[in-house]
């Protein structure tokens, strides 16, 4: 298994990842965790269309992905792992995905989040989940493209909370 990359974004495939992480990590392969997404083809097909050429893409549930990548499914390609929210990296490290680092990009604002960042907007169960992240070992990061300051999101975290914000 050979992950360079995991990325939380909203967008899943968009500019950012297609023209900027996945040239700059070398990705050979995108794989997109979401249930609801790896049942709509035409969510898929969008994907497909947004996902660079000579980039494989895989768009699977979280336990299809976990089953996967724990089976060496992939071999040595580089793989860029994209979700739109820290549940589905948790099912992942939770079913035996080792997981070193997650960076999280873009979090959309609703009703229910709480602003960390301009782009980063998470719920009470979104910040249970980063914690249980943290102490599984996972590094949380937030970087919006390569090339600009790569965060500390405990650290984030740490500073909303002080703020009384949560």
């Amino acid at each position: 298994m050979n992950i360079v990359g995991t990325r939380i974004d909203g967008r899943l495939v968009h500019g950012q990842v297609a023209n900027l992480w996945i040239p700059k990590l070398q990705v050979e392969r995108v794989i997109v965790i979401d249930e609801k997404v790896a049942n709509s083809d035409i969510e898929k097909s969008g994907l497909r269309l947004a996902t660079p050429m000579g980039v494989k893409l895989s768009v699977l549930s979280p336990q299809r992905a976990a089953e996967q990548l724990v089976g060496g499914r992939y071999g040595n390609q580089r793989l860029f792992i994209l979700a739109k929210g820290p549940q589905a990296f948790a099912e992942l490290v939770n079913n035996g995905v080792k997981l070193d680092a997650l960076n999280v990009g873009n979090m959309s604002k609703n009703d229910q989040t709480q602003a960390m960042t301009n782009s980063i907007n998470i719920t009470g169960e979104d910040y249970e989940v980063f914690q249980e992240l943290a102490q599984q070992g996972v590094k949380l990061t937030a970087q919006m493209v390569p090339g600009t300051k790569e965060e500390s999101f405990l650290e984030i975290m740490k500073k909303f909370n002080k703020e009384g914000n949560n």
